[in-house]
């Protein structure tokens, strides 16, 4: 899919945007690319959004460039996604290369940690909301395999303390099967 110039430009803002003024990354950054590129672009929907959020959370590296490139491929293919992703590392590289400068300053500084302890709340809500959220969605979809497999990982994670790891790489292989399943049943028999 051919884009114009416009197009890489807003694409380039966009990520650089989200991922300048996005503290704790991770699931911090879920609802502001929903909210940018599903709301208010409507450059892909919100089934899109979840399973991009999905499997960027099953790559090594930081969810944040996984799901800004990911949103790029998606969009354009492989030039895309060197611009979501030189958008969205420059911003904290940049914020990153100032703070070492004056890191002995930052480091005692009383209001500097308590500016950091407040962002910490915020961070906690917007990860509540997410979780929330999605929890919402998954029931109110009333697929019953769905919900229990929301609620099985929740339950392996939190009272059998089971890595997250495997509970990704579990609920992908159980995902994977099922699409394979559901793809053979849709094809017409010769």
């Amino acid at each position: 899919m051919k884009k114009d110039l416009k197009f890489y430009k807003t694409l380039f803002m966009s990520t650089f945007s989200v991922s300048a003024f996005t503290f704790g990354g991770g699931y911090v950054i879920v609802p502001l690319m929903k909210q940018k590129f599903v709301d208010t672009l409507h450059w892909i929907d919100e089934d899109e959004m979840l399973d991009i959020v999905a499997i960027s959370q099953s790559l090594p590296g930081p969810m944040v460039v996984d799901a800004s490139a990911l949103v790029g491929y998606r969009l354009t293919g492989i030039t895309g996604a060197c611009v979501a992703l030189l958008s969205t590392i420059l911003p904290p590289l940049v914020i990153l290369s100032v703070i070492s400068l004056f890191y002995q300053a930052f480091k005692t500084n009383p209001v500097v940690n308590a500016v950091l302890k407040g962002m910490q709340a915020g961070i906690a809500a917007i990860i509540a909301d997410v979780v929330i959220s999605g929890a919402i969605k998954i029931c109110k979809s009333k697929n019953t395999l769905s919900i229990f497999i929301m609620l099985a990982s929740f339950c392996a994670i939190y009272f059998l303390n089971v890595n997250v790891i495997w509970v990704i790489l579990i609920c992908g292989a159980f995902g994977g099967i099922l699409t394979i399943i559901q793809n053979r049943r849709k094809v017409p028999k010769a």
